[in-house]
């Protein structure tokens, strides 16, 4: 009875301390607020002692021009988590080295397919210049800073691509630009073998709700311009002004006036290049 009594305890004993080191172990019952990374460089982590609770691994980067180069810009779990320590954080960085990609050959292609495949690799449209050739709206060659720019270089992500352009003698009707992003504009004009020219925003410019309010040429249905002809563009933003109402007033059978007339700007534009 002794023997039985005594083994009952040791069991207990063995029982209550297997209990304890599982609880220390897996911190049952314990969690831990995940902090907040974004913005910290992964060297700056080691400066915070509760980070040194968890394992960091890096596991993408991006280009970002706007943020400091290998600063933290995502992690997973999210700040406000309940972890345990040792949890793994991964983390996404803006990359040291800006990307880069290989040029494509533009040569032969219509404007059309050129802006689509630059779009494609990241990179942008920029001046369309026109020579006479009897390849219409062929692209002749492709420049980078003013300089011919061979396929397959590697080029950074993100930079500007001037095209010659064979002209012919054909007519571009006047796009319709009315309710665009700056962006969707110009990739339209390019579409069109038409270019970009000056901006003006009646507000501060806002890359996330500026809006073509109106543009010159405007539209009309006896307006037939050259290739390369430049389209200057106004805009003002979404959030104060009803864009739906605007689109719907020129319609094809309004389209006809002029709407850039300078006695309709109530607010002095913003001229930017």
């Amino acid at each position: 009875m002794i023997n039985l009594g005594i083994a009952i305890a040791i069991t207990a004993m063995l029982y209550l301390l297997t209990f304890k080191l599982l609880n220390m172990f897996t911190l049952h019952g314990k969690a831990i607020t995940l902090p907040n990374f974004v913005g910290l460089t992964v060297d700056e982590l080691d400066n915070f002692a509760i980070n040194r609770e968890f394992d960091f691994f890096v596991i993408d980067s991006i280009y970002d021009e706007s943020k400091d180069r290998g600063s933290i810009v995502m992690q997973d779990p999210l700040a406000g988590s309940q972890v345990k320590s040792g949890r793994k954080i991964y983390l996404t960085i803006v990359a040291m080295m800006p990307e880069r990609v290989r040029m494509p050959d533009l040569r032969d292609y219509s404007i059309r397919q050129a802006v689509s495949l630059l779009e494609t690799y990241g990179l942008k449209t920029g001046r369309l210049r026109f020579v006479k050739s009897d390849f219409e709206n062929a692209v002749l060659e492709q420049l980078f800073r003013g300089d011919t720019i061979p396929p397959d270089s590697l080029i950074i992500k993100g930079s500007t691509i001037d095209l010659i352009v064979g002209k012919g003698q054909s007519k571009i009707p006047v796009p319709f630009l009315i309710g665009l992003s700056r962006d969707e504009a110009v990739k339209k004009l390019n579409m069109s073998s038409l270019n970009a020219g000056r901006f003006y925003y009646l507000e501060e410019e806002d890359p996330v709700h500026s809006r073509v309010y109106d543009q010159k040429p405007a539209v009309n249905s006896e307006s037939w311009l050259e290739m390369g002809t430049v389209v200057d563009i106004w805009l003002r933003s979404d959030e104060f002004y009803d864009f739906d109402a605007l689109i719907e007033s020129l319609q094809p059978d309004t389209t006809a006036i002029d709407t850039s007339g300078a006695n309709k700007y109530d607010v002095e534009p913003l001229e930017l290049e």
